[in-house]
């Protein structure tokens, strides 16, 4: 073969790749299309009954010389780049993306704005007990400059013979509460029908990580005015909790904490384990405010000062923890809830850590 003879198939085969290139942009492009039409009817993105029947009449067109396993390796490899360029499509285009808006969105609640840079707490009893159990704790916590205060009145629990709450009478006694010590009342809503009645009580709605994909309460939350707290699920991937935020927000709420709660896995010598590279990653992916729950990730009130350090390390918004004026007699949660000296020490120490790495 002359150099000339070697020059021209060169050609012919850079020509080929250009083919070749736009037939698999022009095919992206269709991908794309179809993708629209499947999100808009809530239909799955990847069909592998459809990939079976399209490989299946390319390796009966198949002339060669590519074997039939290689015609199929390559065009599934096609295949799986279009299902990914529809997913980064789908995250492009969710309200609570990043690159939907590129700027924090900062949520005001009583004077504080979520969001803005700075760590802000939510602090309170796993469940309200009684007033004075508030009481107390409301006291030391507005003592200590926090200005959200958290309490249980509907408790979903692992067992139906544990204590359930007080339920309506448990938010009557965090608003009064509140107001009494100018505070903001952060509470968890179990059941969409509450929704309506809670307004009047909560400063924010909080949907815990059992319910995170009750999408019915998502829609009730996302139907209010009201800041919304939202929990990452037990084992709920990253994905699975974006979406979740995107059902209130699609509502037309956008006022969204997410709530890294730790999640379940292998390991018992934790309640749960904190998935702390979660925090940075939903920082990136959305434009959303995120606080970290060092309570019922660790279940350990003596790894909760690591944990609350880990969570300002990587730039959480926020930090959650539990505090009870006894934890030994508390009806829920009572092995990982701080009493008020060592909640005085946590925050403290939380201090000193601020004061010295700033």
């Amino acid at each position: 073969m002359s150099h000339n003879e070697l020059e021209q198939l060169r050609k012919q085969l850079d020509d080929v790749n250009l083919q070749i290139l736009e037939l698999i942009n022009k095919r992206a492009e269709m991908v794309q299309e179809i993708g629209q039409i499947k999100y808009k009817q809530g239909m799955k993105v990847f069909d592998p009954v459809r990939e079976r029947e399209m490989l299946n009449q390319l390796i009966e067109n198949n002339q060669g010389p590519f074997e039939n396993k290689t015609v199929e390796h390559l065009f599934k490899e096609i295949f799986k780049a279009g299902v990914e360029l529809l997913e980064l499509d789908h995250r492009k285009a969710l309200l609570v993306s990043r690159k939907k808006k590129p700027e924090n969105t900062v949520i005001e609640i009583k004077g504080e704005f979520i969001g803005d840079g700075k760590t802000h707490f939510v602090m309170g009893p796993c469940a309200v007990e009684s007033y004075e159990q508030v009481d107390q704790v409301a006291r030391a916590v507005k003592q200590k400059g926090v200005k959200l205060l958290r309490g249980g009145a509907f408790k979903p629990r692992t067992s139906p013979y544990d204590f359930q709450g007080l339920g309506l009478e448990g938010l009557q006694i965090l608003r009064k509460v509140a107001d009494e010590h100018d505070l903001a009342v952060v509470s968890e809503i179990v059941n969409p029908a509450h929704i309506e009645n809670a307004v009047e009580y909560v400063d924010v709605i909080q949907i815990g990580a059992r319910n995170m994909q009750n999408f019915e309460l998502l829609k009730a939350a996302g139907d209010v005015d009201k800041p919304v707290l939202l929990k990452r699920g037990l084992s709920a991937t990253i994905s699975e909790f974006i979406n979740a935020a995107e059902y209130i927000f699609s509502r037309g709420n956008g006022n969204i904490i997410l709530c890294e709660r730790g999640i379940r896995t292998y390991e018992k010598a934790t309640r749960n384990t904190l998935d702390i590279s979660a925090v940075p990653i939903l920082k990136q992916e959305t434009h959303l405010p995120v606080m970290v729950d060092v309570t019922h990730s660790t279940g350990r009130r003596d790894l909760l000062i690591p944990m609350a350090k880990a969570a300002l390390a990587i730039e959480a918004d926020g930090i959650m923890a539990e505090v009870h004026p006894d934890p030994a007699v508390a009806l829920s949660d009572s092995a990982q809830q701080m009493d008020i000296p060592m909640f005085e020490q946590f925050m403290n120490e939380l201090e000193r850590y601020v004061t010295t790495h700033s």
